[in-house]
């Protein structure tokens, strides 16, 4: 038996979600463009606990996404997770970010390409068959007019998350299909974080730290 509580923070969707042996027994989840990550996450840790009925001591692990995405989103729930595992010393499990994402596609394609905004006409991807195995690792690029094109030339490829959006307006191809409202959820953390905890591959909660991809950028307002 395997009670893991799974923190997503990577991008606008603020989602927690408890597990029992990779299957979800609740879960709490808010999408606003205003990323209210740090007022909402420990009060939907605390929801997810008392509506399943459990102590946090009765936790085996904590699994969190952990990107790339928001820098700041990712700092909160990073910050959060290593916060529980410290204080209840049970281990932390990490789960990539676009991977977790691309699990939500059901339908059959060749490839899944999860796609997350960076900015400008940037984005985060990565290349992945239908059994979520990385055919490219994850980069963050600048999209054109040929971008992915030796991956969908012969192949159905899906696209989706908040990056589709730049892309869908770039490229037209009848091997395409894009899902530009996807977001990252903790739902489907479950079962990647329960596979992970059963191998015992773990973090080193001491020095885990969050896979940003490219360096923080303060922006500034123009005066």
């Amino acid at each position: 038996m395997g009670f893991i509580l799974n923190l997503e923070t990577a991008t606008t969707n603020c989602s927690v979600s408890l597990a029992k042996d990779g299957k979800v027994i609740a879960i709490r989840e808010n999408n606003t463009p205003n990323y209210s990550h740090a007022e909402q996450l420990h009060v939907f840790i605390e929801e997810c606990l008392v509506e399943a009925g459990i102590k946090p001591t009765n936790l085996d692990a904590v699994a969190v996404s952990k990107g790339p995405g928001s820098y700041t989103g990712l700092r909160i729930g990073v910050s959060a997770a290593k916060g529980l595992c410290f204080a209840l010393n049970i281990p932390l499990v990490s789960i990539a970010t676009l991977k977790s994402m691309a699990s939500q596609v059901k339908e059959n394609y060749d490839l899944i390409i999860p796609v997350l905004d960076a900015r400008r006409m940037e984005v985060y991807s990565v290349i992945l068959d239908t059994n979520l195995n990385e055919l490219r690792p994850t980069e963050a690029e600048v999209v054109d007019e040929n971008s992915f094109l030796s991956y969908y030339e012969n192949t159905k490829v899906h696209i989706l998350g908040s990056g589709a959006e730049k892309i869908k307006n770039l490229l037209t191809h009848h091997n395409l299909s894009f899902n530009t409202e996807c977001v990252p959820s903790s739902k489907e953390m479950a079962v990647l974080s329960f596979e992970k905890y059963k191998i015992k591959d773990l973090e080193d909660v001491a020095y885990f730290e969050p896979y940003y991809l490219k360096d923080f950028m303060l922006q500034t307002k123009k005066k």
